[in-house]
C-alpha cells in the first residue's frame, strides 16, 4: 500500500473521475471497466502513467508507486486468471460469518451431528484397516 495520504481536495478530485469506485484518505478502488481498459491499453504497449493520465488520473496525486504496484497487481491476476482476476471480489466474500448465541437445542444438535460424523469416520478407518490387512495375507 502507497505511504501517500490523500488530502481532502485530492479526495473529491478522484471520486469526480468515473473509473473511481471509491475512495479514502489511504486507498483508491477502481472500477472493473477500467481495470479492462487498463490491461488492453498495456497489451498495446502504453505505459501505465499514460494510460492513468489518459483516463482522467493526475499522477502527481495518485503517486507513481501506487500506478506501479496497481499495474503489478492488475498484470499478475490477468496472467494468473484472465480476466476474472480483474473482478473486484469483495462484495460477495463479506469475510468469516458471525457468530451468533444459540439455543441449547441448536447446540445440543450441532453436537449430536458432530457425534455422527466422528462414528462414520471411525467406522471407515475400520473398514481401510480391515481391507489392508487382506492385501497383506
Amino acid at each position: 500500500m502507497s505511504k501517500k495520504i490523500f488530502t481532502e481536495k485530492e479526495t473529491k478530485q478522484l471520486s469526480t473521475n468515473k473509473y473511481v469506485k471509491a475512495v479514502g484518505t489511504k486507498g483508491i478502488t477502481y472500477t472493473d471497466e477500467f481495470k479492462h481498459i487498463f490491461i488492453s491499453e498495456r497489451e498495446k504497449g502504453k505505459a501505465a502513467r499514460e494510460i492513468f493520465e489518459h483516463c482522467g488520473f493526475d499522477p502527481e496525486v495518485l503517486g507513481m508507486d501506487r500506478i506501479y504496484s496497481a499495474n503489478k497487481r492488475w498484470q499478475n491476476a490477468y496472467k494468473n486468471k484472465g480476466i476474472i482476476g480483474l473482478l473486484d471480489t469483495r462484495t460477495e466474500n463479506s469475510g468469516r460469518l458471525r457468530e451468533k448465541e444459540l439455543t441449547l437445542e441448536e447446540k445440543n444438535a450441532r453436537l449430536e451431528a458432530q457425534i455422527t460424523l466422528l462414528k462414520a469416520e471411525n467406522e471407515l478407518l475400520k473398514k481401510i484397516r480391515i481391507a489392508e490387512r487382506g492385501t497383506k495375507k
